[in-house]
């Protein structure tokens, strides 16, 4: 019997479509890289006495054929996740539907008959000496296509992978099958750009030793697995994987020894790739499969401890609502399993939703942080549900802020060329106050990562740019002085860091003058723990320098640390020297500066001075650059 004829399993003689299936029929298409491309086509060429088959389905790496203007009258596409040739184009055009909604819901709508299937046209291995055939790299929502279906017919592929986990089906659930060798449709790795790899460093900071990842396709989550090499005991439960994980796995930084659900177990729904990751997944006890009602539940995305949800974005806009499924009115892919590993990670112990995504399209012409979303969008992920959005421009933090605090943080990680405007277009609606009128700045000699780690007493810490969305935090600093700090560094007992003046300290242009911080992170948020700046004094190119450090946090070496940058900053950009007023009774900074080899000089005439006023009790230090 030819290998390309349809078998009716039970009596092993051939089979015609028209047996079981009639015009107005729903059919599931096997979904990813795992459709069935050699019986779709045997459907398609057998297909003429057909009108009106719903095909139903997410994406399919294929030429999907039956998506062609040609069959529009035998096929109607209703896409649950747009993708793949011809599907967009359709929908584009009217001839196809979307349905958007959640992956790990869409297993309930064939299982509640709101969308009853007749049949599923599915892709599986051949069967083993038990007579179990392996859904293979899709298991995702083929698994409930399978058992709701009220009749299963499958490609038999030597080439599909036989995958572990709850991947497998009888060959008894089959009614008819054919037998059809064809290598699976392959992603190549993608080549990575300057934004996507920066993008990539940015969100593996993020990343914790021991963590759970959730990951993506496409180049921001490979860049975000190259940059985890030096990383420990990760663990991945994850909608799909793709070739990145392989090299992490063989290596032991993803061994899954921390996971809090399915310990040892990198855990997936389906994967896509090259050949290479299908035979790496190919008997591999150490990756299992299971449905997407299971993988996308966000009650169980919650189960594993630090989990980090990892997914991108068309737009942002400066309230933090994301934009995943549409470009203005046209739709573009789908909502998929977004929503089910944010919402997932965000109620994970130590969990951490991230949206990333480059700051502009890749002209770099449209600006994706939008002061507003572009009229048909819709949103995916709401702004309440966003914690992290990570540019090439670094890392906004979205959870618990006001609204003008996330203007102001998403501001900060926009391209540099559309700051400005997206802060007047906020101002307008007074989302931010008038008195705000600087956009961030960046400090480019800290590098292209404008973060700096270092370890204090055993504890972490980030040296990163002071800017405008620190305000509050800048005012929770200033607050948590005791008096002695306020008489040290203002020469005067202030009572109040006004919003004002909070916002016009954090509002500096790091290209003239300078202003860091170290900061830490906890279960409270980010906190300042110590400030340091210089303001250029044109006149004589000179800096006039100062800084505060947290009463509980002195004596650990912030304040050497803080200084040894300003002065390497200080003399990249040709700075002649740099001064410093400095309490006479205030002992230990002036052990900070004489170390860095600061001398005493007459006071010249600084009344003026950005810092301190100049009083009599005052020591003016320099320190000569260049």
């Amino acid at each position: 019997m030819s290998k390309m004829t349809l078998i009716q399993r039970e009596n092993n003689h051939p089979i015609q479509w028209q047996d079981f299936l009639k015009s107005g029929d729903r059919i599931f298409i096997g979904s990813n890289a795992a459709v069935p491309n050699r019986l779709m086509n045997h459907l398609i060429a057998n297909s003429e006495s057909f009108k009106d088959i719903e095909t139903v389905h997410i994406l399919t790496l294929s030429d999907n054929l039956w998506a062609a203007p040609a069959y529009q009258s035998r096929f109607k596409v209703n896409a649950l996740f747009i993708g793949g040739k011809n599907v967009r184009e359709a929908i584009a055009e009217g001839r196809a539907d979307y349905t958007p909604c959640f992956l790990s819901e869409i297993p309930t709508l064939f299982e509640e008959n709101i969308l009853p299937l007749n049949v599923a046209v599915i892709m599986v291995s051949p069967p083993d000496e038990y007579g179990y055939c392996s859904l293979g790299v899709s298991v995702d929502i083929v698994s409930s296509a399978v058992e709701n279906a009220r009749y299963v017919v499958a490609q038999i592929n030597p080439a599909m992978p036989k995958t572990n986990g709850h991947s497998f089906i009888h060959i008894n659930q089959i009614y008819a099958f054919m037998q059809a060798e064809e290598p699976l449709p392959e992603l190549p790795v993608p080549e990575l750009d300057k934004v996507t790899e920066q993008i990539g460093q940015y969100v593996a900071m993020l990343v914790e030793n021991g963590a759970t990842l959730q990951l993506g396709i496409g180049k921001i989550p490979d860049a975000v697995l190259r940059y985890l090499i030096n990383h420990k005991d990760l663990g991945v439960h994850s909608e799909m994987i793709s070739d990145g994980i392989i090299d992490l796995m063989l290596k032991g930084v993803i061994n899954n020894r921390q996971k809090t659900f399915h310990r040892g177990k990198t855990i997936t729904t389906f994967c896509m790739g090259t050949k290479r990751l299908y035979d790496f997944v190919n008997g591999n006890p150490h990756v299992e499969f299971y449905p997407s009602k299971h993988v996308n539940s966000p009650i169980n995305i919650a189960r594993n401890n630090n989990m980090i949800s990892i997914n991108s974005a068309i737009e942002v806009d400066l309230t933090g609502q994301v934009v995943a499924d549409s470009i203005g009115y046209r739709f573009f892919s789908g909502i998929g399993g977004q929503v089910d590993f944010i919402r997932g990670a965000s109620l994970s112990p130590g969990g951490k939703p991230i949206i990333a995504l480059p700051s502009t399209t890749k002209d770099g012409k449209i600006s994706k942080i939008v002061p507003h979303l572009t009229q048909g969008s819709g949103v995916v992920t709401s702004r309440g549900h966003v914690h992290y959005v990570v540019t090439e421009y670094g890392i906004a933090y979205l959870r618990g802020k006001s609204i003008r605090e996330r203007a102001l943080e998403l501001i900060r990680v926009a391209h540099p060329k559309f700051r400005a405007q997206l802060l007047k277009e906020v101002r307008a609606h007074y989302w931010v106050p008038e008195y705000q009128e600087n956009t961030p700045t960046s400090v480019p000699e800290l590098g292209s990562v404008e973060f700096k780690s270092f370890t204090f007493k055993n504890e972490a810490y980030q040296l990163r740019p002071l800017n405008p969305a620190d305000e509050r935090k800048l005012q929770e600093f200033f607050y948590s002085h005791n008096k002695e700090t306020l008489l040290s560094r203002y020469n005067n007992y202030v009572t109040q860091m006004s919003r004002e003046k909070s916002c016009n300290l954090v509002s500096v242009n790091q290209h003239r003058d300078l202003a860091l911080c170290f900061t830490q992170k906890d279960h409270l948020g980010e906190k300042i723990q110590a400030v340091g700046r210089y303001y250029y004094i044109p006149a004589d190119n000179s800096c006039e320098v100062a800084f505060v450090i947290r009463e509980s946090k002195r004596g650990q070496g912030m304040a050497t640390a803080l200084l040894n940058e300003m002065i390497t900053i200080a003399r990249q950009r040709k700075i002649g020297k740099m001064l410093a007023l400095v309490r006479t009774d205030n002992i230990s900074m002036h052990h900070v500066f004489t170390k860095q080899g600061f001398k005493p000089i007459a006071k010249p005439d600084m009344n003026n001075s950005q810092t301190n006023p100049l009083i009599f009790d005052d020591v003016c230090l320099q320190l000569v650059l260049n």
